[in-house]
């Protein structure tokens, strides 16, 4: 019998229905039961396309003893963390604080009333392996040591608290904003970052567009190792491009591989890294390295976001899991079984010399890289012949039944029932998660808009402005902002990164199309939402959370750590400079100043946590604007200019053709594009 996650709208939730594990949802109720029944909470966390999240829901929480105990001993909850990133970033901070390294599933338990965890870990096996215990030992550990250790329960909760609350609570070292050193320190620190080494042999590699996309805005400076700099930038587009991460065949980018030589994804496919790859990969070409392989990879990943990703309503889906049913028949699904090759298949898919010919293009061998199948990466980025276009449009009517020009869109998988139901004629498609996450199709608009402003190709304007008019539309209710939305209604109020990459969004679409005022003025109108709810008075600085949606949680955090995804006050930070620069509005500026204050500790003392501040210490110190009329303008907007806004101005002085300004003051008019160029990079440099 399915228990109460089986009426909720996450798809994650639901793939839990059927455990016999008595869950509950995060709710009043489920918190208020805990505490009159003196249990406490085993939270578990996680999200859709999370491999061992899979992993861990067919193993352990199917496990029959297991349920039994947990349901006797303990309340247990599942949480989508998409749903409440706000929550999952406490927690997982707790976790770290005990010494264990993050990751989900997150398992954390708490105790009842209070909410503080006092024990947590991530993916548990049924049966000690890997180096973790069996999960029912360790559930019968922790209700032990909460039964009978009250002393020691108490002391390590207060500890944890205590920890919580002064990571909350940030000093301010009052440095000085304009300190060009405080900018290099960070872009040096952060490039090193993207470095792999003959020492990371073996480990995962993460996209980490944060921390690349600092580094190739440093690659203007003048200082340090600079031809270094450039070399890793690009390096870092050339393993995104021509690596396993990128689906060679399909299009679009998976979240990491397991490796250093980026040669195997884990293959979930998450909108969040696409959007910033797009950006990132775009913004490279724009400087000048125009590698076909760049051009190609934001090309189908595109056409991946068009056929797979995009609803009818205009917005995007969230992502797409890594596991898929390799047939109907199989009772659990297997990790990549959508996207690999076995050797054998292609030699009976394709002719002896076609085979060959992908071989001299892709790694490939009999043995494979990935459980004896092969996962494609180029050898080289070199434009792709026509023939070997025409061998990979093979290998994509095998995984899709239909050849590329013909399949416009392909109706998603909603789960794993309908994945085996449906009588696919190509492969079965993993599960797409169809819900739409403002914060997440922001950062897809940015690299739409982005891609359009260097490739001028109308399919990423209209799919940019498609979701967006979605999301202007349909994601206020009762006033609010609303930061998801299942299948057409809008669920849970938004986050801080939900206004930031939204802003952001609205801001890039302005920059490649300033001849439009209403990108801007949507952006003025949805700050000052952003200002009211989620500006902290007495620090400075973006909470993660509005102060009238925050009662459950322990302390209200200011989010300025980057991940996968950069933090919504690093994204704020910039947007309130980008917004002082288009409308001379100095109370931006000011604001974007006390922001940097209010991080002032972390930018000084831990830059290589916050890469995306130091973007924004970047933008006060070097945001600069360009006016001119729209022929000068279209022609800037397909170069690398990472802090220079546009605003169209068609009345400019006699016989110039632009002025470029800082702050309160501009440089004299230029009468010539050289003189023009000449004068932003000096601007943006000095």
């Amino acid at each position: 019998m399915p228990n109460r996650l089986a009426n909720t709208q996450s798809l994650y939730l639901r793939k839990h229905a059927e455990n016999p594990i008595d869950w509950w949802y995060w709710c009043q109720e489920a918190l208020e039961i805990a505490k009159k029944d003196n249990k406490p909470i085993f939270l578990s966390i996680g999200y859709s396309s999370c491999h061992w999240c899979t992993v861990m829901e067919g193993e352990a929480f199917c496990d029959q003893a297991i349920a039994t105990y947990l349901n006797e001993n303990f309340l247990p909850i599942k949480l989508d963390r998409e749903e409440r990133p706000d929550l999952d970033s406490i927690y997982m901070a707790s976790l770290q604080m005990m010494g264990i390294q993050g990751g989900w599933p997150l398992n954390i338990f708490l105790t009842p009333g209070d909410l503080v965890p006092f024990y947590g870990g991530t993916y548990f096996p049924v049966e000690p392996r890997y180096g973790r215990p069996g999960f029912l030992q360790v559930l019968q550990s922790i209700r032990r040591f909460y039964d009978t250790e009250k002393e020691k329960l108490n002391g390590f909760k207060q500890e944890i608290l205590k920890g919580l609350q002064q990571s909350a609570t940030l000093p301010i070292n009052n440095v000085e904003v304009n300190d060009t050193q405080l900018i290099y320190q960070g872009i040096d620190v952060n490039t090193k970052i993207i470095q792999v080494t003959a020492d990371d042999f073996g480990r995962p590699c993460f996209p980490m567009v944060p921390y690349s996309n600092l580094a190739l805005q440093g690659t203007r400076f003048v200082f340090g190792d600079t031809q270094q700099r450039e070399e890793l930038v690009v390096q870092r587009g050339r393993d995104l491009a021509l690596g396993g991460i990128f689906d060679h065949v399909g299009g679009g980018f998976h979240r990491y591989t397991v490796d250093s030589t980026w040669t195997v994804p884990h293959f979930e496919k998450m909108l969040y890294d696409n959007g910033q790859i797009m950006e990132y990969l775009s913004n490279l070409y724009s400087k000048g390295y125009q590698e076909p392989a760049f051009e190609r990879a934001i090309a189908l990943t595109a056409e991946w976001l068009q056929r797979e990703m995009t609803a009818p309503e205009g917005y995007f889906y969230a992502a797409q899991d890594a596991d898929s049913f390799a047939t109907a028949e199989e009772h659990e699904p297997e990790e990549g079984a959508f996207y690999v090759w076995d050797y054998q298949q292609l030699e009976t898919l394709l002719k002896p010399e076609e085979l060959e010919a992908l071989i001299q293009v892709f790694k490939i061998t009999e043995e494979g890289n990935f459980e004896g199948k092969n996962v494609l990466q180029r050898r080289y980025g070199e434009k792709l012949s026509d023939t070997c276009e025409q061998i990979l449009d093979k290998l994509f009517m095998k995984r899709y039944g239909e050849l590329r020009s013909n399949l416009a869109r392909f109706k998603p998988a909603k789960n794993n029932q309908e994945a085996k139901e449906v009588n696919w004629i190509g492969r079965i498609p993993a599960v797409t998660d169809t819900k739409m996450i403002v914060a997440w199709n922001g950062l897809m608009i940015s690299g739409l808009a982005r891609a359009y402003g260097v490739f001028k190709q109308p399919l990423y304007w209209e799919m940019a402005i498609n979701a967006t008019e979605f999301i202007l539309g349909k994601q206020w209710f009762k006033g609010r902002l609303h930061r998801l939305n299942y299948e057409g209604t809008p669920s849970l109020l938004a986050q801080s990164e939900d206004y930031a990459f939204l802003i952001k969004a609205l801001l890039d679409l302005q920059s490649v199309y300033p001849q439009d005022s209403r990108w801007l003025e949507k952006a003025i109108e949805i700050q000052e939402e952003f200002d009211e709810l989620f500006w902290s008075l007495e620090m400075g600085g973006y909470y993660n959370n509005a102060a009238d949606n925050s009662d459950d949680l322990l302390v209200s955090e200011r989010g300025y750590i980057d991940n996968a995804t950069p933090s919504a006050n690093g994204i704020a930070l910039s947007n309130l400079v980008r917004l002082s620069r288009l409308t001379d509005n100095l109370d931006y500026l000011d604001k974007a100043e006390q922001g940097l204050q209010a991080f002032s500790s972390i930018l000084t003392q831990s830059p290589r946590t916050c890469p995306s501040l130091l973007v924004a210490l970047d933008w006060y110190r070097f945001g600069n604007l360009v006016r001119s009329n729209q022929t000068i303008l279209d022609q800037l907007i397909g170069q690398y200019f990472p802090t220079t806004a546009y605003r169209l101005d068609e009345n400019l002085p006699a016989n110039s053709i632009g002025l470029v300004c800082q702050g309160l003051s501009c440089l004299e008019p230029a009468i010539t594009q050289e003189q023009l160029l000449a004068q932003i990079v000096e601007i943006t440099q000095n």
